[in-house]
């Protein structure tokens, strides 16, 4: 079964990628070190810090980015429309492997994207848009895994989420205790055949 193409169609048009190469370095530097620094500071980490790990000055930073909230929407945003990505590239993977690599991703993705998640607004367009667009990505790969008979079939797509947010939302949990309980819950979707 063909899917078609993600697209962050939705998508709120706050912050731009530029469009000349050297300012689109200095863009995705600041989303890098942004990705890193807020990891591991949570949503206060300073802004100095990221301008400074990118190789920039501050004044790039807020160029790129006026507000902190703009980043944490730059830096969330880039990240769904990466899990959609890593989405297609499954999509000729074995159907159960595909849904398994993914959710891992998506674990992997909310549980260093927590600060931004809670930092930002969820009834925002730009947050209902990648909600959308991760549904997009991952209903389906769900559905190919429950129609090969190797997903549960009475499971939607909001359960399996629920069930993986629940994991990744876990706070003060090693990574070795998460991909436990990831794998049992995991077992707990994959069909008993």
């Amino acid at each position: 079964m063909s899917t078609p193409p993600i697209e962050p169609d939705a998508r709120r048009a706050t912050v731009r990628r530029p469009q000349r190469a050297d300012a689109r370095r200095n863009f995705d530097a600041l989303l890098d070190a942004a990705r890193e620094v807020f990891a591991r500071e949570g949503a206060a980490a300073s802004l100095e810090e990221i301008a400074r790990r990118a190789g920039v000055n501050i004044a790039t930073l807020y160029r790129n980015f006026p507000t902190r909230q703009h980043l944490f929407e730059a830096v969330y945003l880039d990240e769904v429309e990466a899990l959609a990505r890593v989405a297609r590239e499954l999509r000729d993977e074995d159907p159960w492997d595909a849904l398994d690599t993914w959710l891992r991703q998506f674990v992997a993705y909310a549980t260093t994207k927590k600060a931004i998640f809670d930092a930002l607004n969820h009834q925002d367009p730009m947050f209902v848009a990648a909600r959308e667009l991760i549904h997009a990505a991952g209903e389906p790969l769900l559905r190919r895994a429950q129609e090969a008979g190797k997903a549960r079939s009475d499971v939607v797509f909001d359960d399996v989420l629920f069930l993986v947010r629940g994991i990744s939302g876990a706070d003060q949990v090693g990574e070795g205790q998460r991909e436990r309980v990831l794998t049992m819950a995991l077992d707990g979707v994959r069909a008993r055949v």
